[in-house]
């Protein structure tokens, strides 16, 4: 694997030399339907179980090819491509390209129940998509059930021949994907919390490659280890591919320049430590520039919740010095305790995207202000005890403007593309049903009233729809940092802040802003996105903290189709699964 994860110049310039072949690797039946790239990447897939040895534990998982973490899609900007997917598994599966922007693509965007069916035991699905502008870190993980807690891996799309980086050229290139490991099946693991009503269990580990690290049982040698040269400068391409909790990534004694964050380039910014979200990507540029020791590497978390339990333990990994002594003692990685909400700002304060990233809109046509947050739903069981064991009682659940999303039981894009009727309503408010303290003063506080409404609501856009997204989060249960991500689309953060939004007051950043496909709304605070809605199609939004999106804590946007073939939804295609 740590071969696999670890890239340098020579790759870069093998992908150089595979552009001109590359035309014969693709399927030409495949052309005439899809955008065009510049090149065909081909890939296949296969969803295996996989028996693995984890914290003295022999343990099958989902995996793809057999491989944990995952096999690495590589490409350059503009590349189309094509990957073959095949469930072996007696579970159902589906893979979303985290990130890609699907352009005219919809149909492989890949979460369940939204773009598609899921792909069942002994059936094939073949994606395909053209990564137009894009170039940078991304992430393909499962999006059906928990399967995402083994079936991930990384995206890295390099920039077009000839073209360099933005900044200096690094001596290697590793991957580092942050990851946490259940000795559960996760399906099972996910249908046992819902069916409790109450919350998940703290992971058994994290994971930095698959590898806990030496602070777990039966984990002193399954490390992941990085060996630098003295004086050389490594590009780091750093994913949260974690399940239920977000993360800080820190190595000892070296600092982290962050050049990207989700595939686009920012101004360099030079910090101890990052914090990442589920689906967040960040790329940093470290200089071996200590004395010759071998360093920690640390993954530890951070939980912005009250009363939530989660693993204390960090994940390390080593960043070792060529020189030091195999056997050292390395030196430990102090990450920002679980809680420290400014160290979490202080990282997003640092973010400005470098120029050549599209422009910010500078009116809007849609203003939409949307609430995030946690429910508690009245106990209808006649078995509390088993089914009840959320707080006060009650079945936990989550919301956006105080309605919990509910998937329909068929694709809801064939619905749409299909007009079948009865499967989703087009009637998700635009603004919540009532104004108030969001942060500090719910009426529906609990023990009172903290039931959300239940419903398959979507919202619809006409093509070219400028819109601004207020995300505003609400302590009706607990305040918390929400990473919220929109399929289809990157956006732009304009703002955030704490406490309840106030457009009297919100101070924007209309030449700078980072350009995101996932935002961490801060706790007891609020984010302004801006996006150009010009994919036609239906887009997923949704809190990438698995257990909220089981709850509900999501919506979908439909993105009406414009005017002529780059500006309307292809038909799909012809071995979509059925449900």
């Amino acid at each position: 694997m740590a071969n696999q994860l670890a890239t340098s110049g020579i790759l870069y310039l093998w992908l150089n030399l595979l552009i001109m072949n590359a035309h014969r690797m693709s399927v030409m039946g495949f052309i005439a339907r899809w955008p065009g790239g510049r090149s065909t990447r081909s890939y296949d897939f296969k969803v295996q179980t996989t028996k693995i040895e984890k914290l003295c534990n022999t343990w099958d998982i989902v995996t793809i090819n057999g491989m944990f973490p995952g096999p690495v899609i590589y490409a350059q900007e503009d590349d189309r491509v094509i990957v073959r997917v095949t469930n072996e598994t007696p579970y159902n599966a589906t893979i979303h390209w985290h990130g890609v922007r699907q352009r005219l693509s919809c149909w492989s965007d890949g979460p369940s129940y939204i773009t598609q069916c899921p792909i069942q035991s002994g059936q094939t699905f073949t994606y395909e998509f053209t990564l137009v502008q894009q170039k940078g870190t991304l992430l393909w993980h499962a999006h059906v059930s928990w399967l995402r807690g083994t079936v991930y891996g990384a995206i890295v799309v390099y920039p077009k021949t000839g073209v360099p980086y933005p900044f200096i050229y690094p001596y290697e290139e590793h991957i580092i994907l942050l990851g946490e490991f259940w000795l559960r099946d996760l399906v099972q693991l996910e249908q046992s919390v819902i069916a409790s009503g109450g919350g998940p269990p703290p992971a058994d580990a994290y994971t930095i490659n698959g590898h806990p690290g030496p602070n777990y049982n039966c984990s002193t040698n399954d490390v992941y280890k990085i060996d630098v040269v003295p004086g050389k400068t490594y590009l780091l391409r750093l994913i949260s591919a974690s399940l239920n909790t977000e993360h800080f990534f820190a190595i000892a004694n070296h600092k982290l320049t962050i050049v990207e964050a989700d595939a686009e380039y920012t101004k360099p910014f030079t910090t101890d430590h990052v914090m990442l979200g589920p689906g967040q990507t960040l790329n940093v540029l470290v200089t071996a520039n200590q004395p010759i020791a071998k360093y920690s590497m640390a993954m530890g978390p951070y939980m912005s919740a009250r009363n939530v339990p989660f693993q204390t333990i960090t994940s390390t990994a080593y960043f070792q010095y060529l020189g030091a002594l195999p056997n050292s003692l390395s030196s430990p990685a102090p990450v920002p305790t679980f809680n420290d909400n400014l160290a979490v700002k202080t990282v997003m304060d640092g973010l400005r995207s470098l120029s050549g990233t599209p422009s910010v809109p500078k009116e809007i046509d849609q203003n939409l202000f949307i609430t995030i947050g946690l429910n508690v739903q009245k106990c209808t069981s006649r078995n509390p005890q088993q089914n009840c064991q959320g707080l006060n009682g009650g079945v936990m659940a989550a919301s956006m403007n105080n309605i919990s999303f509910i998937k329909p039981n068929i694709s809801l894009l064939e619905a749409y593309y299909r007009k079948i009727n009865g499967y989703f309503t087009e009637d998700f408010p635009g603004a919540p049903f009532k104004f108030y303290d969001f942060v500090n003063g719910a009426p529906n506080n609990a023990p009172v009233d903290t039931n959300s409404l239940n419903g398959s609501r979507t919202y619809v856009l006409e093509y070219g729809t400028r819109v601004q997204l207020i995300l505003q989060d609400t302590g009706t249960v607990t305040t918390e940092n929400h990473p919220i991500h929109l399929h289809g689309f990157s956006f732009h953060v304009i703002g955030y802040g704490t406490g309840n939004y106030n457009p009297d007051t919100a101070n924007f950043n209309l030449v700078d802003p980072p350009y995101l496909n996932t935002i961490g709304v801060p706790v007891g605070g609020w984010a302004a996105v801006r996006f150009l809605a010009d994919n036609p199609g239906v887009w997923f939004m949704h809190c990438h903290l698995e257990i909220h999106l089981s709850w509900g804590l999501s919506v979908v946007f439909i993105v009406k189709n414009g005017q002529g073939p780059l500006q309307t939804l292809p038909h799909p295609p012809a071995d979509l699964p059925r449900c």
